[in-house]
């Protein structure tokens, strides 16, 4: 990957539906040239999807925390956030605890009975987030 093709990734994660037209006119190229670019960095999985970034608090989700959980068992847990609209990302960490998980809800009162329900799987910790100075950087 070369500066052009970081140029273009970063146009396309401030605005994915870009043309290539308006991509190449960005970066001084041609539409063809930025399709064949754009092609090869989805084949070597450099662009994996292209996704719609929405607005949790204007769909009835304004609280969103973060759970870490130290799970007695893993598979029962992965089981559980697969399947629970509140769980928005997963990722197993090091440490003590095994997971951390981001979850989007309508209160904190429904807060409160999500980690009731986690509590099932494991010791849990919450972290509720107050603001969002930086909510998307690539």
């Amino acid at each position: 990957m070369d500066q052009i093709d970081h140029s273009i990734l970063k146009l396309l994660a401030n605005n994915a539906r870009m043309s290539y037209s308006e991509l190449g006119r960005h970066i001084n190229m041609t539409q063809p040239a930025v399709t064949e670019r754009v092609r090869r960095m989805e084949e070597k999985g450099v662009i994996k999807a292209y996704r719609t970034i929405l607005a949790h608090d204007k769909m009835g989700k304004g609280v969103t925390a973060f759970i870490l959980i130290q799970a007695g068992s893993c598979d029962k847990l992965l089981d559980f956030c697969r399947q629970a609209d509140e769980v928005v990302e997963l990722y197993q960490v090091s440490g003590q605890y095994n997971y951390l998980m981001k979850i989007m809800t309508e209160s904190m009162q429904s807060l409160e009975a999500f980690i009731m329900t986690c509590s099932a799987y494991g010791h849990t910790t919450t972290m509720t987030v107050l603001s969002s100075p930086i909510e998307f950087k690539d």
